[in-house]
């Protein structure tokens, strides 16, 4: 059986290649967090389907770039349409795939997939432009080429919205797409192939290979025939993926990790602060940008950290499908004994437990209460390591010189949070932080014209507006000579 009915959509178990359903001898279980609940077998893709893929993507490629722009574009918007369409049974389908609330998917989660492909069909139409500049008489004209195939893995913390991040942008630049989906949230990616071929994403344009890592992601990356290789996941995988490109020249688009710092001034407002904190917790703390070691100003730390725990005390943890839950499970059994060990490991180094500390056995299954450590020692695991999980750390610090110096000190530099009652103040501080993005006095505000991604081992390249199209195309300069015509 290849199909099964989930959420009121039908949705297909094996990849999508060349316009075709293709299966596989060996398949996967794709288990729901929020119960354990077994929900589909999924096709178990390896080299051979990733060849498949890419001769198909290979082929299409031509008449997709001849689309131009607008052509692309007007196909992208329907199927932006499509997605609105079905936006409430897709925020149940991630739902049960990832263990995310409901209530994100369908505010936020999924509107943003529509929006991430309006959004670069009208860019690469409207603003994908340099004016031309002249040279000694000479006009120098630049162009974004299409690149080829975009070989596209993408995490499972929020399946489609972050493939589409990904996905618009390439397809507007002209590029065809093989696109392999997390192995623990394959569900999303499948029934969008199909909503894809539905809006007129000609065949060999779209293409999901589904499978893991090792397997299809490693034939994936390997491949002569790719373009570019965009990643979304951890270092360790982004340096296997490099070395694999290396062989090839293939260029690289990495978002990895995260160990953000929320920087909480002796001068700030500390409602805001605690409200802010307590936001790290987001998605059951499995969100690269999460500020996850608050660090506090001594003279304010007692107030903030009794405040913090009677604020994280509130949150209502449990099924995500209910309106009133404000944080759901882990995705897989295997991330949560790794979260779980983690704070078994700095309590036994002398980590002290402000909030939680383990699993929540009224709920069983795959629910970690929200935790807060204090008292790690200086360059500890707990503090060097992305947990990805709803473990937050507190440090004190005496100076803005020192909160600086705790806040850079992790090989990592995604993001940072900075509460403070001054502006110039926060300037200094914003001014000397090593972070892709950082946000003053709020959280997870998102533009796509603004640039993303990370510094030091937190990333490569950087995602949002022309950037995203200075990867996914060749970018190329014509000169012209005011001179050698016949006219």
């Amino acid at each position: 059986m290849h199909q099964v009915q989930l959420a009121g959509l039908t949705v297909d178990t094996r990849h999508a290649i060349g316009g075709e359903r293709v299966a596989s001898a060996e398949t996967f279980e794709s288990v729901s967090p929020i119960d354990g609940a077994v929900l589909a077998r999924i096709a178990r893709g390896g080299a051979a389907e990733v060849d498949a893929a890419v001769a198909a993507a290979r082929a299409a490629f031509p008449a997709w770039r001849d689309l131009g722009p607008r052509g692309r574009g007007e196909i992208l918007h329907r199927l932006a349409d499509l997605v609105e369409r079905d936006l409430e049974q897709l925020a149940q389908l991630e739902t049960l795939d990832n263990g995310a609330l409901l209530r994100s998917h369908r505010r936020g989660v999924m509107p943003r997939v529509a929006h991430n492909l309006r959004f670069f069909a009208d860019w690469a139409v409207d603003e994908l432009h340099h004016e031309p500049f002249e040279t000694r008489g000479h006009t120098n004209s630049i162009s974004w080429d299409p690149s080829g195939v975009a070989a596209l893995i993408t995490p499972w913390n929020a399946p489609l919205m972050l493939a589409t991040w990904k996905i618009g942008p390439a397809l507007a630049a002209g590029d065809t797409v093989v696109l392999k989906p997390a192995e623990w949230t394959p569900l999303s990616a499948s029934y969008f192939a199909d909503l894809a071929a539905e809006a007129g994403v000609p065949a060999g344009v779209f293409n999901v290979v589904q499978g893991y890592g090792a397997e299809a992601g490693a034939a994936l990356v390997a491949h002569p025939g790719i373009a570019r290789i965009s990643f979304t996941g951890s270092v360790p995988t982004a340096k296997s993926i490099a070395r694999a490109a290396a062989d090839n020249l293939t260029p690289v688009s990495f978002e990895l990790g995260g160990k953000s710092p929320l920087i909480v001034t002796d001068d700030a407002d500390l409602d805001l602060a605690v409200e802010l904190a307590v936001e790290q917790y987001d998605n059951a703390g499995q969100v690269c940008l999460s500020g996850t070691r608050l660090l506090v100003h001594e003279a304010v730390a007692e107030e903030f950290a009794a405040r913090f725990a009677e604020a994280a005390a509130r949150l209502r943890q449990g099924d995500p499908r209910e309106e009133s839950t404000q944080i759901g499970p882990q995705i897989h059994r295997v991330h949560l004994d790794r979260v779980a060990g983690f704070v078994a490991r700095a309590t036994a180094e002398g980590a002290r437990v402000v909030v939680g500390g383990g699993a929540n056995d009224e709920l069983g299954g795959l629910y970690f209460r929200p935790t807060l450590l204090a008292d790690a020692a200086p360059g500890s695991e707990i503090l060097t390591a992305e947990v990805f999980g709803p473990v937050l750390t507190m440090q004190t610090f005496s100076s803005d010189a020192e909160a600086l110096e705790l806040a850079n000190g992790t090989e990592f530099g995604l993001a940072a949070v900075v509460v403070c009652g001054d502006r110039a103040r926060a300037e200094r501080l914003t001014k000397n932080l090593v972070a892709g993005t950082i946000w003053v006095n709020c959280f997870f505000v998102r533009d796509l014209r603004a640039p993303f991604g990370g510094s030091k081992k937190s990333g490569v390249g950087r995602e949002g507006g022309t950037w995203s199209f200075d990867f996914y195309a060749d970018v190329k300069n014509t000169v012209y000579a005011p001179s050698g015509w016949k006219e």
